[in-house]
């Protein structure tokens, strides 16, 4: 089972017919992801299933219908235990971007962190999770899936927001502040602090 962000409803990509219960789901080919992800979008449903009975191929079959925009991306903490955030599109957010052919998803991971937000000497510590949310890019619906790792950092310099990927705030925060920056956030960052 995959769950699918669609700004805050899920699209639950599932093998299980048990998952879907008593809701009706979309078939998996072109028109009907659009119609879920368009009925989602306008938030007209919380939750939508697409059912694919083999759970091996079901992510490669959407994708085959919806682009995959494969992205990595950081939990940075430094040594005072503090996060560091980005703020972008009026939401608290982590920073992270897309791959660059031939580069690997870690290496990915650091160099978008670098870029976003100025922060040198990352060192991964281990991965997190994957989480799968759906964009429009000039009128076209894709899926990013990004890949994210915990990092730390013993940094201490300037912080730099990207400024042509709109970032206009790049933030160290500790406890309280994560909490408060979490309630202005997107659900597939709070899931990373679940745990």
């Amino acid at each position: 089972m995959y769950k699918v962000f669609v700004n805050e409803a899920q699209l639950i990509l599932t093998n299980k017919l048990s998952d879907i219960a008593n809701n009706k789901y979309f078939s998996l080919n072109e028109k009907s992801i659009n119609d879920a992800i368009v009925l989602l979008s306008a938030n007209k449903k919380g939750v939508a299933y697409i059912y694919h009975p083999n759970g091996e191929e079901i992510l490669n079959k959407f994708t085959k219908k919806i682009p995959l925009v494969v992205a990595a991306g950081g939990v940075v903490t430094n040594k005072e235990g503090k996060v560091l955030f980005i703020y972008r599109n009026d939401k608290w957010d982590l920073p992270k971007g897309k791959l660059d052919k031939g580069e690997t998803i870690e290496h990915c991971a650091i160099r978008e962190v670098e870029e976003e937000t100025g922060v040198k000497g990352l060192k991964i510590e281990n991965f997190l999770k994957t989480t799968y949310h759906v964009f429009k890019r000039n009128g076209v619906y894709k899926l990013k899936e990004v890949h994210w790792y915990a990092m730390k950092t013993s940094y201490t310099g300037e912080l730099v927001g990207q400024i042509n990927e709109g970032i206009e705030k790049v933030k160290w925060k500790g406890p309280n502040k994560i909490a408060k920056a979490l309630k202005n956030s997107y659900t597939n960052i709070k899931i990373l602090f679940d745990d």
